[in-house]
């Protein structure tokens, strides 16, 4: 079990570096169009399509990064009003229906992919599909988060605030 839950740390360690950088890299091309349509006067038609790409991408493995840090759909009123069993069964509810949702999420963005593989992208000249990839690598990468907070077993609470400290 621990090599399980170091492997899942390390995926998700390697899965924050690589959207690290492709909110960078998205920035830097950003940033190049400004200049090249303003400064050189000569706009780049690749870097707007570029950024786009890169932005998509890291939105979507940023969302298998929310899910793992537990940053689901939050139902605080009704969790907080619930206790013990009750509260556990409504964090299965939860962590199921997420799930649920990324598995058809992967699934018909795998289609999506498929359907448009020999499509290009014509500032890019690369496939469209390997845009169109980040719906299914970050659905399922995200269903893999859902599965791994779940099994981390009941959340820790929150620690109370003293109205006297703050």
């Amino acid at each position: 079990m621990s090599l399980l839950c170091l492997a899942e740390r390390r995926l998700f360690t390697l899965v924050s570096l690589l959207a690290q950088c492709l909110l960078v890299a998205a920035a830097a091309c950003a940033f190049y169009q400004v200049i090249a349509r303003f400064v050189l006067r000569s706009p780049a038609d690749w870097s707007e399509v570029a950024t786009r790409a890169l932005l998509i991408w890291a939105v979507l493995l940023g969302v298998a990064l929310a899910f793992r840090h537990g940053a689901m759909i939050s139902v605080e009123l009704l969790r907080n009003a619930l206790a013990g069993r009750a509260q556990r069964l409504l964090e299965h509810l939860i962590a199921l229906i997420c799930t649920v949702f990324m598995v058809m999420l992967a699934w018909i963005g795998g289609q999506m992919t498929w359907r448009v593989r020999f499509q290009n992208v014509p500032s890019l000249d690369i496939s469209i599909s390997w845009i169109y990839l980040a719906i299914p690598v970050g659905a399922t990468l995200a269903a893999l988060a859902i599965i791994a907070r779940w099994a981390q077993g009941p959340a820790q609470a929150a620690p109370q605030r003293n109205d006297a400290q703050g």
